[in-house]
């Protein structure tokens, strides 16, 4: 039996390329050594593809806080974080500069091997997901990682997209949006991926689709963590490891629900919502509700009265709300990585170590069904 305790010891990502996103993490007081330090250094790599869905507004965002909670894990390794995406994906000229300038080719990352990869979600226009122009391209690449990295890491519309593809499962329509953060509950302790975690904590959700646990159990898939609330927070494939599927946001930083509130309220303002939006579900404190509640009243009014409607007050509310499952997220995030290191191959075009049994990578005896 491997031993699959984790090595403890902090390891910064590395600066590979002029992605902006480095620079702002250094700036930040994140570690991150520039390509010439690491290579001077004789510490085994890992090499994680990023595949960055999002849409325009959330790309920049959502790739800084992924990148960040990857460089954030106590790991004897240096990461080098390789993001891409889909071309097929409707894009504006900024972003499309920034993919252009600063992202990777899936082809030349194919051809060079990943140890994981790591899946965002994105938008959608269609009711189902495999008539989005995305789906046959990221199934390809679902399909190349399958057999050439340890391990998937999905998040909210990937997990959707991934339980479909494998295993027939369709998302249901929520009653209304779903969004805030929740408490939630560990079910499974033993589970490697759950080592030194809290067995209650807090997660952020946004959706308004979802997927039950009774629907991925049934499949065999296995639920890790669940929420009274909001249903299912993570679960893992059947061999428990190759692939991660978060229903929930353990990226997010601490305004990402302020700045998602804020889009809602200006399309109320601009006319594209018929009501004020909800507040996101045990979010804002008491000062934040008032806040907020006050700003809406006052554009408004100014709206009646054909005046200039006042900012909305970011900055304001910024201050007033709290995040409470950073250091959650980043725990299993490093115990992800953790395992990703021990068991996937030294050479990164190959998946596994050699006494690594890919049905059983975690060596727990699972009994997996051949499809």
């Amino acid at each position: 039996m491997a031993d699959y305790s984790l090595i403890v010891f902090t390891m910064p990502l590395v600066a590979h390329n002029d992605l902006p996103t480095f620079s702002r993490l250094r700036a930040r007081g994140h570690e991150v050594l520039t390509l010439q330090h690491a290579q001077e250094q004789d510490i085994r790599e890992l090499h994680i593809g990023f595949l960055n869905m999002m849409p325009d507004a959330a790309l920049t965002a959502t790739e800084q806080q992924f990148i960040k909670l990857v460089g954030g894990c106590n790991k004897i390794a240096q990461f080098y974080v390789y993001p891409f995406s889909i071309p097929e994906l409707d894009r504006g000229p900024e972003a499309l500069e920034h993919i252009n300038q600063h992202y990777f080719e899936f082809a030349d990352l194919a051809s060079a091997g990943l140890d994981a990869l790591i899946i965002t979600g994105t938008n959608i226009s269609n009711p189902a997901l495999d008539e989005e122009a995305f789906w046959e391209p990221l199934i390809n690449i679902v399909r190349w990682a399958e057999n050439n990295v340890a391990s998937i890491l999905c998040s909210c519309l990937a997990t959707h997209a991934l339980v479909k593809h494998l295993h027939g499962i369709d998302r249901q329509l929520l009653p209304q949006k779903q969004w805030g953060v929740y408490s939630h509950r560990i079910s499974q302790p033993d589970h490697p991926l759950m080592s030194d975690i809290n067995t209650r904590f807090d997660a952020p959700h946004s959706r308004y689709n979802g997927v039950s646990g009774s629907q991925l159990e049934k499949a065999g898939l296995t639920v890790l963590v669940e929420s009274a609330d909001v249903g299912v927070h993570l679960a893992v494939s059947p061999d428990q490891f190759r692939i991660i599927y978060f229903q929930g946001h353990p990226e997010y930083d601490a305004v990402s629900l302020l700045k998602e509130y804020k889009r809602e309220v200006l399309r109320y303002l601009n006319g594209e919502l018929e009501a004020t939006p909800p507040f996101p579900e045990n979010y804002f404190s008491t000062e934040a509700l008032a806040a907020a509640t006050e700003y809406v009243q006052r554009a408004e009014a100014a709206m009646r009265e054909g005046s200039v409607v006042p900012e909305f007050p970011e900055n304001e509310l910024a201050q007033l709300v709290d995040n409470t499952w950073t250091d959650t997220g980043k725990a299993i995030i490093n115990n992800w990585l953790g395992l990703v290191y021990q068991l996937t191959n030294h050479e990164r075009n190959l998946q596994f170590m050699q006494d690594v049994d890919p049905d059983d990578p975690l060596q727990r005896n699972i009994t997996v069904p051949h499809s």
